[in-house]
């Protein structure tokens, strides 16, 4: 599976609806956004903490109503097209998303944001199959899959290749760290990991997913080894790569 990275945010101004409607287009078979909570419990789709990187104006978005954040424009920076693009609300993000199309939440911020993520899910209507929840922190992971078992979840990691050899975390840690947290998988960096790294992983019994990948022979690679999805920043350009089946 293709998985577009914060939308077709190589394209588009990234966690945007424009962004996530371009991946559509492009052929993408899942979107992977970011999410945190507003001072008012809104669940809002943005990377970072604050609105530095996208607008104008930084504010912290915990301490920041939805509706002071609709105000923003983080769409002109990536250029006059995309001007007055707004923050979307995880609502507006899921109605973007064809049937039988995928979005891989990652929760960017603390627990708390878990109880109205999940409300979100349920009013969305979308099928289980559909959703999937991605983070960095293990313990939310787990949590996710206490709460809502049904949903696949993944731990986001980024592995190390150490000069000996050796990778951090170890293949023996990961392995400790899904189990605790009853994860579906695993999700890499694409640098820092080798074929044996992802094929005990599978063999362990969990899925292999990889980010964030825009180069066409990184992404065939992958795919050889068996990794569920690749996530990219440009999804029509490495979807149409992979369908074409391009040599190592």
């Amino acid at each position: 599976m293709v998985v577009a990275h914060r939308g077709a945010s190589g394209e588009a101004p990234e966690n945007t609806i424009p962004a996530f409607k371009l991946a559509w287009r492009q052929g993408a078979d899942a979107i992977e956004g970011d999410f945190h909570l507003t001072k008012d419990g809104q669940v809002v789709c943005i990377h970072d903490a604050n609105t530095k990187k996208v607008a104008a104006k930084n504010l912290v978005v915990k301490n920041t109503t939805l509706a002071e954040l609709k105000k923003l424009d983080v769409g002109i920076k990536k250029g006059t097209a995309f001007e007055n693009t707004s923050i979307p609300t995880i609502g507006e993000v899921f109605k973007t998303i064809p049937a039988k199309k995928k979005i891989y939440i990652e929760i960017k911020c603390g627990l708390e944001i878990i109880p109205p993520l999940l409300r979100e899910v349920s009013k969305s209507q979308l099928e289980k199959e559909q959703i999937v929840f991605i983070c960095f922190d293990a313990k939310i992971i787990g949590e996710v899959k206490m709460k809502a078992p049904h949903f696949k979840a993944y731990w986001l990691s980024d592995v190390k290749q150490n000069k000996d050899g050796s990778f951090t975390p170890s293949l023996e840690d990961s392995l400790v760290t899904l189990r605790k947290v009853k994860a579906d998988g695993m999700s890499s960096s694409r640098s820092g990991i080798d074929d044996e790294f992802i094929s005990k992983l599978q063999m362990a019994g969990f899925e292999h997913h990889v980010w964030t990948v825009n180069e066409i022979k990184t992404a065939q690679w992958f795919a050889n080894q068996g990794t569920l999805s690749v996530t990219t920043d440009f999804p029509g350009r490495i979807k149409g790569a992979l369908k074409a089946k391009v040599p190592d």
